[in-house]
């Protein structure tokens, strides 16, 4: 669960970020004007239909990719356990004008990349790893093809460190309590995200 946290984090955190930003949207047949610039929209971890990216754009998605979890050495206990995963983003405007349309699109990534930048920490638990880096990649458009597209697409790639998951505690089986911690510490703030107390039930 602590995967799909960060990705309900990242659309808020994207959201907030770039609810100023208006761009064109891709008018319909049966329009007789052209339609007003309207607010990107954001997604987790796709589109609602793969194939509406045409009527959708502008729009960003954020997807997992990999995950990793790894013991580390640790000077007080030994070792401990940390987790990460890769998160991709991508990145998808329209535009009539093939150059507006490129600069529309930088735009979009360059706000949300120096919004991230800036803030590191997101959720209170979800921390970017600058170590790791952060990678974007805007597509090129093919030269030789005489129909340009006028939809302008990139994407983003970041590492993020996210709360390990507990180990059982085999000190509390021996004493006959349960293997796990009903109320571990490192839950809390998962807690609070989704809005429920130590019983698992949702504050009213």
């Amino acid at each position: 669960m602590t995967k799909v946290i960060l990705l309900e984090c990242l659309k808020e955190f994207t959201e907030t970020y770039i609810k100023d930003l208006r761009l064109p949207v891709q008018p319909r047949e049966e329009d007789e004007f052209p339609p007003p610039d309207r607010a990107v929209a954001v997604y987790t971890p796709c589109l609602p239909e793969l194939r509406s990216y045409a009527r959708k754009a502008p729009f960003i998605t954020h997807e997992i990719v990999t995950g990793k979890d790894k013991l580390e050495p640790d000077p007080r206990t030994g070792k401990r356990l940390l987790a990460s995963t890769v998160v991709r983003t991508c990145f998808c405007v329209y535009h009539r004008d093939e150059q507006q349309g490129r600069l529309a699109l930088l735009t979009l990534m360059e706000q949300l990349r120096i919004a991230l930048l800036e803030e590191v920490v997101i959720g209170g638990q979800f921390m970017l790893d600058l170590d790791a880096g952060m990678e974007t990649l805007v597509y090129p458009g093919n030269p030789a093809q005489v129909a340009k597209s006028p939809f302008y697409l990139g994407e983003m790639i970041s590492t993020w460190n996210i709360p390990p998951v507990k180990r059982l505690a085999s000190d509390r089986v021996v004493h006959g309590m349960p293997p796990r911690d009903p109320y571990p510490a490192h839950l809390e703030e998962t807690r609070k995200l989704k809005g429920m107390n130590q019983n698992g039930k949702e504050n009213h």
